[in-house]
């Protein structure tokens, strides 16, 4: 008789419901902030999969992740007898009230004199805060929708306007260097008009007399002294253009990277070729094509989200990897590299495969396989299992690496390098590759272990990048 009092003491000073479910605690949680407490599983549902929510019953900001399992509530419900809790999960279409419970000892003339008017105000109470919530909800709602429409006409905006901008800032250039070909264009004339009368005043004079006065000797060509300098002046706007290019798509691509929809405009190399050659240079640079003979292995390979160094971000579908200048947000990852390094997700154990790589956007940058075992400080071509082709930019020196071994390639920067792994005769070969494949060098391997397509840049003080090319079959 004692115990049940106690019990009842107990429940009358105690709520041990939840007040989602209103029934016994089962795994009750104490939200951070507001220390509410609610089944996991209903506060959960609640939430919906978001990971940031209201408290049901303040509006007190939470996330799911902080949540705390309150064990003072886990002892106090396990005080409570099995029948009891039984018999209220015998009747769940019965609203029970916060800080009440049927007991089957308890007959209702037991009942504590206004108990089921408090019953009923906290009913009452719970309606009440269930429809606020819902309110609140719903105005949450609306405000996101209204800040939403906000930003995205802000944005059109601003859009519109850098869209002027660079159509003017196009005009302009094209004007400059139309006025700069008409300019060197008039030079030149005026060069060949003088050289054509110094040409005629010298074939008068020595048809006259061979021995020259002192006052019509030669003086030299005026194109001594008024050298052409277009080419250095249109190399000046073009890498200007390409420049604002690659600062553009790191402001919007680098930063938010994470945020953006995987879908993308085509491939970079060829908007680069379209939007920084002229017509004519397009023509003499055609965007080259993936060898035949190497056509029927291709492989379409991707960047690592969780094999990369963390100040290198990655774009374009895991298809390109630069330098960055603000932090990429990675998850944690024991394989990440502590290095300027990124590895491909796809591996190879057998056959034949092949890729392609973009290079010409960094001035120092290597190329390679290496095994799935590569340490997380270990340079690429400085170990045993790992093979790779390097530009670096202070040298200016193509070299091939291998168990730090360095062979000097006399070969000129490829812009382009395509890498075939033939695992049959266990050779890697590197080509560079314009309107033709040149082979720059073929390592033998030394390992049946699967391997990875790897990549290494060389400063993160210039915004550098190497983009894997969509590969073609002509």
């Amino acid at each position: 008789m004692a115990a049940a009092v106690d019990l009842e003491r107990l429940l009358g000073a105690v709520d041990l419901t939840c007040t989602c479910c209103l029934q016994y605690f089962r795994d009750p949680v104490r939200l951070p902030g507001c220390t509410h407490s609610f089944c996991r599983r209903c506060i959960t549902a609640y939430c919906g999969g978001r990971r940031r929510a209201g408290c049901p019953l303040c509006r007190e900001g939470f996330e799911l992740r902080d949540l705390r399992p309150n064990r003072e509530l886990v002892a106090l419900v396990n005080l409570i007898p099995q029948e009891v809790k039984e018999e209220d999960l015998e009747t769940p279409d019965e609203l029970k009230p916060s800080g009440a419970v049927a007991c089957s000892h308890r007959s209702s003339a037991g009942r504590r004199p206004g108990e089921k008017e408090e019953e009923v105000w906290d009913i009452s109470k719970q309606l009440e805060m269930a429809t606020e919530t819902i309110h609140l909800l719903r105005k949450d709602l609306s405000k996101a929708k209204e800040y939403a429409s906000q930003i995205k006409s802000q944005i059109t905006k601003d859009f519109c306007c850098m869209k002027e901008y660079v159509e003017r800032q196009e005009r302009n250039t094209l004007m400059f260097i139309e006025q700069e070909q008409k300019a060197a264009q008039q030079k030149i004339e005026e060069t060949i008009h003088q050289l054509c009368d110094e040409v005629n005043t010298l074939t008068d004079i020595k048809a006259q007399t061979s021995n020259l006065p002192e006052r019509h000797r030669y003086r030299g060509s005026p194109s001594t002294m008024n050298k052409i300098t277009l080419d250095e002046k249109l190399d000046v706007v073009k890498s200007a253009v390409e420049d604002l290019k690659r600062k553009l798509e790191i402001l919007l691509l680098e930063k938010y990277a994470r945020q953006f929809p995987a879908v993308q405009p085509p491939d970079l190399d060829q908007d680069t070729n379209v939007c920084s050659l002229s017509p004519e240079s397009a023509a003499k640079n055609p965007e080259p094509m993936m060898p035949s003979q190497f056509s029927q292995w291709a492989d379409d390979v991707t960047f690592d989200l969780t094999r990369v160094y963390e100040r290198l971000a990655i774009t374009a579908q895991n298809r390109k990897v630069m330098v960055s200048s603000y932090p990429t947000g990675y998850e944690p990852s024991p394989n990440r590299f502590c290095i300027s390094q990124v590895m491909c997700s796809q591996s190879f154990s057998a056959g034949c495969h092949y890729w392609e790589v973009i290079t010409k956007d960094s001035d120092g940058w290597a190329v390679g396989v290496a095994h799935e075992m590569i340490g997380k400080r270990d340079k690429l071509g400085r170990t045993e299992h790992s093979w790779c082709v390097e530009w670096l930019g202070a040298k200016k020196q193509l070299s091939a690496w291998h168990r730090d071994q360095e062979t000097f390639l006399h070969k000129d920067k490829p812009l382009k390098v395509g890498v075939f792994l033939e695992l049959q005769k266990r050779t890697v070969s590197f080509y560079s590759i314009t309107d033709k494949e040149m082979l720059l060098h073929t390592f033998e391997i030394n390992t049946s272990n699967p391997l990875y397509p790897a990549f290494w840049l060389y400063s993160l003080e210039r915004n550098g990048s190497l983009t894997i090319s969509h590969t073609n079959s002509r």
